[in-house]
């Protein structure tokens, strides 16, 4: 039974990893499980590998995996494409999301929520599911007829990503690195918005560089990702310990 006390809860199942980008290896052997219910947080120091892990659990094109595998509800999903992967129930929201010009938040919406659930559904059908979530995570109906993060700030972008969350429904996300470049107002909005989602049917990855998301979203476990390698986890008081210490002490334990 997972720690949540569900028995049917979808797994992420990440099992000895190695993965190249144009030709360098980058992770180095990761193994990690994340259930649907629960909530980690993947730290580490610039350049350790935490996004190229994200990419390569999402399939993101470029990202080559020379040995290991991806498992999601018991399937290997390591040569998947990304939107079958999508499919199946995962999400990702990137560290820096894209501008797409001349296609407004609801319509880009709502054509990813048609291809992930494989079924049409009308424009005031979707209209209201998206306005539910709206309502639940207090974003107001301006944002959602501009352009996708055309003019947006860095914070306006990552509430949009956390609302592609909500109205996706996916049962594990994974958040790159969502605390990137925003202020401490900015912050807090985000993370009350995933701690509105969080729940025991999402089970959240969440990549951080810094400890401070995490004064706002507690984990149920933390890892740290040094070298492209996950070299320790353990309860949420491990965050407070590596700000306090800074990465360096986990990198002289592995020595030792």
């Amino acid at each position: 039974m997972s720690e949540n006390g569900n028995d049917t809860a979808a797994t992420l199942e990440v099992k000895d990893l190695h993965a190249t980008v144009e030709g360098k290896e980058i992770l180095r052997g990761i193994d990690l499980v994340v259930r649907q219910g629960e909530t980690h947080a993947l730290m580490g120091p610039n350049g350790s590998g935490k996004s190229t892990l994200s990419n390569v659990i999402m399939g993101r094109p470029g990202y080559v995996v020379t040995q290991g595998s991806v498992i999601f509800q018991g399937e290997d999903i390591t040569k998947l494409t990304a939107d079958e992967r999508a499919k199946r129930g995962l999400f990702l929201a990137m560290q820096y999301p894209t501008e797409v010009p001349g296609v407004s938040v609801v319509n880009f919406m709502r054509t990813a929520y048609q291809a992930v659930k494989g079924e049409q559904v009308s424009a005031l059908a979707f209209r209201k599911h998206m306005k539910s979530q709206m309502d639940r995570l207090n974003i107001e109906d301006a944002m959602v007829n501009r352009y996708v993060n055309q003019g947006f700030s860095g914070g306006e972008k990552k509430r949009n990503e956390v609302l592609q969350l909500a109205v996706l429904e996916p049962k594990i996300a994974i958040l790159d690195e969502t605390d990137s470049g925003l202020d401490i107002d900015s912050l807090k909005l985000v993370a009350e918005g995933v701690n509105e989602l969080v729940g025991p049917d999402l089970g959240v990855l969440l990549i951080t560089h810094y400890q401070r998301m995490l004064n706002y979203i507690t984990p149920d476990r933390v890892h740290v990702m040094v070298d492209g390698r996950i070299i320790r986890s353990g309860g949420a008081e491990l965050a407070l310990e590596l700000e306090e210490r800074g990465y360096e002490w986990t990198r002289e334990e592995v020595a030792a």
